[in-house]
Order: structure tokens, then C-alpha cells, then sequence
């Protein structure tokens, strides 16, 4: 049984568009915290937060609830577990905003990143943002991001940064992303339940056929966790990778073609199969990342209590 709960009230209507931020979670009851925290103290504060409960046995819902009671802005699912793409599904399901942005409960952000990424998009009328992130591991912090040059891009020219590394995280996560709802919508576009590894780059690909520009920020605008024993490391045995990488290569094939981009281009395109999943990183200077990294990184495993605004 699904459970959907939502605020009674919620903060007078702006000007402003509305950002749905979605959070799938499972057993993360000792983490969520940091990860809501970052999402509450946005500058952009035109904001709906819907919280996935995919049926955690820890105290995650209880956690959960506690936030919701506190900030009208949440929206509480509670739901079986069924995984992360059927999680987030139900977020685009639920979503009111014009703009989707998605967080994963290990991570954060930083308190301008919803802003930044609105201010980009709106200013450039692109259908898709994307910005570089800190990767963390341990208390090591690296800055990666593919695409040297910021600016405002056809989706022929990004295709071709795509396809000089298509494996890197950069292209095949959604975290570091701002989608617009509504070409989400009218192409029904939906993760893929089938797939345990990879559903957010075949979304991606998707999502891409139909995006007539990107902009690319090369501002962090995103904490990745790099977590030891994550789904992603235990499903990426070489079985599991050869096997998803012939599916998704249908889809990474088509788009090229699409573009007629994959008949001049057949070796490099072809090399998607052998490629190994990464991200390119660069050493970080500790003022760049600045406080809030400071912050979180020593609250890590810890829970804040929120007062009630």
C-alpha cells in the first residue's frame, strides 16, 4: 500500500517557478538528515521536496515524518520497496514544479544550487542545466566535470562532448541536472525499472532526444558521496556490465543517428562498450568549496533537530 501525504497549506504563490526536488530513499535513517538540511536551507525558496519512503525497515519514515511536520513544503510518500527508478517515477508522477531537480539521500548540495541552476535555465531558455560536483570519498574532495567550457550548447555539439567520454558519471547521473517537467510529460518519459544499473543514463539519453539546448555550468553545484558497498559498486560485476551496456547501446546508437552523427563517427561511438564507468577529477582548493562543505562533512552520520519554523 502506497501512502501520499501532503502539506495542508503551502507558501503563497510567487512569481517565481516552482523547483519539485525529489529523494528517493532506503535505509538512510542515519544520513537523511544532512542531506534534508541542505535541501530546507536553499536560497531558492519556491520549492515542493517530495521524499520517497521505498519501504526502509530502519527509522528512515519516522525520520522522514519528523521533517514533514516541520516545513510545509515537504510532500511524504511512503510506498513498498520496489527501487530507486520506480521511487522516482513516483516523484515525477507527484511533481508540480516547472523544473526537476533530483538529490540522493547519501549526498548534498550547496545552499545556492537550486538557484543557480533556475537562474541558468531561465536565462538561456535551455531544456536542460548541467553542472560539475564534488566527489567525496572518505574526507578526500575532488571537483569533476567533463565539459571544459561553460556557456549554451545545441544538443549536436553537446552529443559530440558526450561521445569523447560518454561514460563518465557527468552524462549518466541525474543528480547534477535541472529537467524541465513538462518535456518530461508530453515524451512520458520514465526511468526504467528493469535496469539495476545505469537507469539514470538511458533516462538521460532519452530525455536528450528531445532537448533542443543544454547549458553547462562549470560551477559544483552537487555532493556526491562515493559510498564503499553502494548498489552501484555491488551491481557492476562484469556480467551485469556487458549485459546493460548492450541495452543501453540501442539507445546511445539511435540518438546518433538521430543526429546523423553516427556513420562518420561509428569507432568512437562504438567505444560506449568498453568504456568504464568514471569521472574525471581534479584536486580542489578547501576555500572553493567553502563552509558548507566544512559544515556537513563533520556532521556526517549525524542528525540535526530542525526547529519549527
Amino acid at each position: 500500500m502506497t501512502e501520499t501525504k501532503r502539506p495542508e497549506k503551502r507558501e503563497e504563490e510567487t512569481k517565481r517557478p516552482l523547483v519539485s526536488i525529489i529523494v528517493p530513499v532506503y535505509n538512510r535513517g542515519e544520513t537523511v538528515a544532512r542531506c534534508l538540511d541542505s535541501i530546507l536551507e536553499q536560497t531558492w525558496r519556491q520549492i515542493e521536496v517530495i521524499l520517497i519512503n521505498d519501504g526502509s525497515t530502519d527509522d528512515t519514515w519516522s525520520v522522514l515524518q519528523r521533517y514533514g511536520e516541520q516545513d510545509e513544503r515537504i510532500v511524504l510518500i511512503n510506498k513498498p520497496n520496489s527501487g530507486v527508478s520506480d521511487s522516482r517515477n513516483f516523484g515525477i508522477e507527484s511533481a508540480h514544479g516547472e523544473y526537476i531537480q533530483f538529490v540522493d539521500s547519501d549526498d548534498w548540495i550547496p545552499e545556492n544550487a537550486t538557484e543557480e541552476y533556475v537562474r541558468a535555465i531561465e536565462d538561456s531558455g535551455s531544456d536542460l542545466v548541467i553542472a560539475d560536483y564534488y566527489r567525496i570519498r572518505g574526507k578526500q574532495i575532488h571537483q569533476s566535470g567533463d565539459i571544459r567550457e561553460g556557456g549554451t550548447y545545441t544538443r549536436t555539439r553537446f552529443a559530440e562532448f558526450m561521445m569523447e567520454n560518454a561514460g563518465d558519471f557527468y552524462y549518466g547521473v541525474v543528480w547534477n541536472k535541472l529537467f524541465r517537467r513538462r518535456l518530461i510529460e508530453d515524451h512520458r518519459l520514465s526511468f526504467d525499472d528493469k535496469l539495476a544499473w545505469c537507469e539514470d543514463f538511458l533516462f538521460n539519453l532519452e530525455y536528450l532526444r528531445y532537448a533542443k539546448t543544454i547549458t553547462v555550468l562549470k560551477k559544483p553545484l552537487y555532493f556526491y558521496v562515493k559510498t564503499k558497498g553502494s548498489l552501484v559498486n555491488t551491481m557492476t560485476t562484469p556480467a551485469n556490465v556487458i549485459r546493460t551496456k548492450l541495452t543501453l547501446f540501442e539507445y546511445y546508437k539511435d540518438l546518433y543517428q538521430s543526429l546523423d552523427l553516427y556513420e562518420k563517427n561509428r569507432l568512437k561511438i562504438q567505444l560506449f562498450l568498453i568504456q568504464a564507468a568514471g569521472d574525471k577529477k581534479r584536486p580542489v582548493d578547501r576555500e572553493t568549496y567553502g563552509e558548507v562543505a566544512e559544515k556537513y562533512l563533520k556532521e556526517k552520520g549525524t542528525r540535526k533537530k530542525r526547529k519549527k519554523e
